[in-house]
Formats: structure tokens, sequence, C-alpha cells
């Protein structure tokens, strides 16, 4: 049965929260303040975590870096906060994805699913090339790691997940309604402003000039391509 801690202050979303995920057999844990989730992500090892950022006691972007420490559990954030700078601080801190509220369950549930899925995927590929450089950065696909120079990037699992499809199609377009497709599913194949958030994130990553990218190219209209 997969574990959820919902981290969230206002009871009555959490009552819903709960009622909706343990009809669909997941086991749910909560937590109304940051410290408390912190000590439970510790303690109960979480499948993943369904975050609000404005918690009581702290930011809930300290709950992610505190998380991130020591974790790889996937980050779902659930928010009122709806620019985009606050969707690319969480990002950035290490969440993997960010629902704005007011939301439906389905999508929340769709997101939940999208986030274990990825979690659950093998560690290792069959492919033949394991190790892509390039002048700027290198990816190991088997050990999923990736170093620019001598420091290690660290890439959240969405993040991992586009980066892995776009260098093992070297050269290739990849759609958007692909890369949306296998990474969050059918119910997202038109939400292109996700993609442009990710691609911002490991631009700013891995290109020397996010704004002026070498190897993770735009092709306005249809979709991303790795020029290695």
């Amino acid at each position: 049965m997969t574990r959820v801690l919902v981290v969230e202050d206002d009871p009555q979303l959490v009552r819903a929260l709960k009622i909706n995920l343990q009809a669909r057999k997941f086991d749910v844990e909560e937590a109304s303040d940051g410290s408390t989730a912190l000590r439970l992500a510790a303690a109960r090892k979480p499948d993943v975590i369904v975050l609000d950022l404005g918690l009581p006691d702290m930011d809930g972007i300290e709950v992610i870096k505190g998380v991130r420490s020591s974790s790889k559990v996937p980050i779902l954030v659930l928010s009122a906060r709806h620019t985009s700078e606050d969707k690319i601080r969480a990002l950035d801190a290490g969440a993997d994805d960010y629902v704005t509220k007011p939301f439906s369950m389905d999508e929340l549930l769709a997101r939940l699913r999208a986030a274990t899925r990825r979690q659950a995927e093998p560690a290792q590929r069959a492919d033949d090339v394991t190790v892509i450089t390039t002048d700027e950065f290198s990816i190991d696909l088997l050990a999923k790691k990736v170093r620019r120079g001598d420091r290690a990037v660290r890439l959240t699992p969405t993040e991992w997940h586009l980066l892995e499809i776009l260098v093992t199609h070297p050269g290739h377009l990849v759609t958007q309604r692909q890369l949306l497709l296998e990474v969050w599913g059918p119910t997202y194949s038109e939400n292109t402003n996700y993609l442009r958030v990710y691609m911002a994130q490991l631009r700013r990553k891995l290109e020397a000039d996010p704004s002026h990218p070498r190897y993770l190219i735009t092709e306005p209209g249809m979709g991303y391509r790795f020029e290695p």
C-alpha cells in the first residue's frame, strides 16, 4: 500500500484528502506543521509527500530542503501560491510537482500516481550507451547521476525523467505531447506550461548560458531536442 504523508494545516482539507486517498487504498499520515512533517518523513519513510507551503511554524520550502537532505521521496506541493516565482522556488528546492489551489481531486490523484510510478521505475537501463559526455556536463544513465566539472548536479525525479528521454534520443525532436505523456500521463498531454517550467530548470542547472542553450534546444510549437 502506498504511504502518503499529507502536510497541511487546514483540518477540513486534510479530512477531504484523507477520505479520498484512503478510499483509493492509500495509507495516509498527516502533519499540521513543518517540524512534525520532517520528523514523520524521517521516521515513517513515506512513498510520496503532499505538502502545503503555508505552514504555521516554517515555510514549506524549508521542509522541502530538509527532506531533500536525506531522501529522494517525491514531493508534490499543494499551494495557494500561484506565481511562477513561487513554483520555481519550490522546484529549485527539490519539489517534483506543483498543484495550485483550488484543485480537482482527480488531478491530484493523477499527479500522485505519476510521482509514485516514476519512483518505482527500475534504477538501471539496458541501453548500450550508459554515459553521455558534453563539454559542459556528463550524464551517467545507470547511476542516474549528472556532473558539471567536478560538481554533482542534483535533479528532481521529474527533471531526470525529462532529461533521460531527451538524451536517449540525441539529435531527434521529441514532441511536447510525447514528453507530457511519458512524464505526466495522458491527462496532461496539453499542459505545455509544465514543460516550459521544467526545461527552464534543467537549463539553469546544465547550460553555461540558459537563455541561449547549446544542448537543450526548443523547437517552437513542436517540442525539444538534445543536441550533443
